[in-house]
């Protein structure tokens, strides 16, 4: 493992931006792939300690092609992440919308986890507890977990959590414009920001009933 991880830090010494960064993963994959998830998960933690943006960046796409496996025992693993690591809304929306949400997606009672993050001190594991349901909201799933999520975070004052509401509220609204417009009438006092970016994929009558109601 430390051969594999000196050559990706080679591999990723001249990597300025996130695409020179992607080029990177499917060679990691393909030296990981025949390993035990023991290696893997030990090496991609190892590039998350570093606290580079293009090593976690990495850890995240190397991952997220090993999403099929993806189960309670990798959800534990990227909460830990989250817990230790995550510093910044990029790593928060790789790990929460790619690696987390493939959990969810293939053990979908992972998410009664969520509603307790909302409650963290942590700013991005709250965001994550949003950002987490995103793929379940594009897919029409999931959604009486995304309106308990949205309950207990509606209210939240830091604004990259009101964000990652907004976003997960936004992604909803394609497949469930009802729930969506009714939640937002019920909170009158709701965040513009969290309005703002929930109304963007909204009829323009939709759009003009919500931003009217709330604050």
């Amino acid at each position: 493992m430390n051969d594999l991880l000196a050559e990706t830090r080679g591999a990723l010494a001249g990597a300025t931006r996130a695409p020179d960064v992607k080029a990177v993963a499917p060679s990691v994959y393909c030296a990981l792939k025949t390993q035990p998830a023991a290696v893997r998960n030990r090496f991609c933690t190892e590039l998350w300690k570093s606290g580079r943006w293009q090593e976690c960046g990495l850890a995240c796409y190397v991952y997220r092609r090993f999403a099929r496996v993806c189960g309670a025992a990798e959800f534990r693993l990227f909460e830990r992440w989250l817990n230790r690591y995550v510093d910044n809304w990029g790593a928060c929306d790789g790990l929460a919308s790619w690696l987390l949400a493939a959990c969810i997606e293939n053990q979908p009672e992972l998410s009664a986890a969520l509603p307790a993050w909302t409650r963290s001190k942590n700013r991005w594991k709250r965001r994550a507890a949003a950002v987490a349901l995103v793929y379940e909201a594009k897919r029409g799933r999931s959604t009486e977990r995304i309106f308990e999520v949205a309950e207990c975070l509606i209210h939240d004052g830091d604004d990259m959590v009101r964000k990652g509401l907004g976003w997960m509220l936004k992604e909803t609204y394609p497949k469930k414009p009802r729930e969506v417009v009714r939640f937002l009438l019920e909170h009158p006092d709701a965040p513009r920001l969290v309005v703002r970016y929930a109304a963007e994929k909204m009829t323009a009558a939709d759009r003009q009933t919500v931003m009217r109601r709330t604050v």
